[in-house]
């Protein structure tokens, strides 16, 4: 029996991203405020990683309103009604409900509903994987606009005693509406993983330890120096490449943006990539600090709002992050 052709979606040849939205937690948190419980100094801190505050959510903030009020606005400044949003994905891993998705009740929120929605689990790569995704989706025809979303409230999975990541890290949201283009405006992403160095960074303990009282709350923590190696050595590689795919080389860029982990290894980066000085580099981890998944459109919203001259440019974004995990594109700015 010949089974009948099935038929196969198609979608535009390119897609770009129209507008960026932000939301970062509504207290400053100076590095005075966290020292004592790691015994440090403000001094080390800032010396260390670049940090002079991070931004921190009320306790009565979810990642999901963070995540709602981004998306408000990055939907508001593309100017697609919210109803023709028919694809919403959410970048974290501070959900602290595993179920339901924070993409779905952010999709019915923002007026989208009944958008599909999931929930990706990249660490600090989220962002640049569903930026990778929605433009694949697009192109298959399986979708028209899309909202990426990069949200965390990670003050809810740090311990204030751990040396090795609790001053790090901050809570925000960052996100981009995608739709069709008429020229490329997303250039092939570079991602993968490595596993083998899963217990670099990540949490402490399971929620099933939590359960059964053998562990206190699970936390983040992560070994320092393994992920700073891995970072400046192995992610440049990645940064290359990814410009070579996308046809064009690092005095071409008007912007680089990295995952905002550390002062240091983004100027390490830079350095590396050979970056010339007319191309501007996100470095909001000095008043944000590392928000994981949404580090990336932060720091790029904090860009396009400081030089909006940047518009029509090219900007390298980057994210890496526990996992071992990666992934990097060129995109043309809004």
């Amino acid at each position: 029996m010949t089974a009948p052709t099935l038929r196969q979606t198609t979608g535009p040849q390119y897609t770009r991203i129209l507008s960026y939205g932000a939301a970062r937690g509504e207290n400053a948190v100076p590095n005075d405020d966290l020292i004592e419980p790691i015994n440090s100094s403000d001094e080390w801190i800032r010396q260390r990683t670049g940090i002079v505050t991070r931004v921190r959510a009320n306790a009565t903030t979810s990642a999901t309103d963070l995540a709602t009020i981004a998306a408000k606005e990055a939907v508001e400044r593309s100017g697609v009604s919210p109803e023709l949003i028919d694809l919403v994905i959410v970048a974290t891993i501070s959900n602290v409900r595993q179920t339901p998705s924070m993409s779905a009740v952010v999709a019915d929120r923002i007026g989208a509903n009944p958008a599909a929605a999931y929930d990706s689990n990249a660490a600090c790569a989220g962002f640049t994987y569903g930026v990778a995704q929605a433009d694949a989706l697009i192109r298959a025809g399986v979708a028209h606009y899309a909202v990426v979303i990069g949200a965390e409230k990670l003050s809810d999975v740090v311990d204030p005693t751990d040396r090795t990541i609790s001053f790090l890290l901050g809570d925000g949201a960052g996100a981009v509406v995608i739709g069709p283009s008429d020229t490329p405006a997303i250039g092939p992403t570079i991602w993968g993983s490595d596993g083998s160095k899963a217990d670099a960074v990540g949490m402490d303990a399971t929620l099933v330890e939590f359960r059964d009282g053998t562990s206190p709350w699970p936390t983040l923590r992560q070994e320092g120096p393994t992920v700073f190696r891995w970072a400046v050595w192995e992610m440049v590689k990645v940064a290359r490449q990814a410009l070579e795919e996308a046809g064009v080389t690092a005095s071409d860029l008007a912007a680089f943006v990295p995952h905002q982990a550390n002062m240091r290894i983004i100027d390490e980066f830079a350095k590396q990539l050979g970056l010339p000085d007319t191309v501007l580099i996100g470095r909001d981890i000095e008043t944000t600090g590392n928000t994981s998944a949404a580090s990336v459109p932060l720091a790029t919203h904090r860009l396009l709002e400081e030089h909006p001259e940047l518009s029509g440019g090219l900007a390298l974004q980057i994210g890496f992050g526990a996992g071992l995990v990666f992934g990097a594109q060129v995109v043309v700015l809004p």
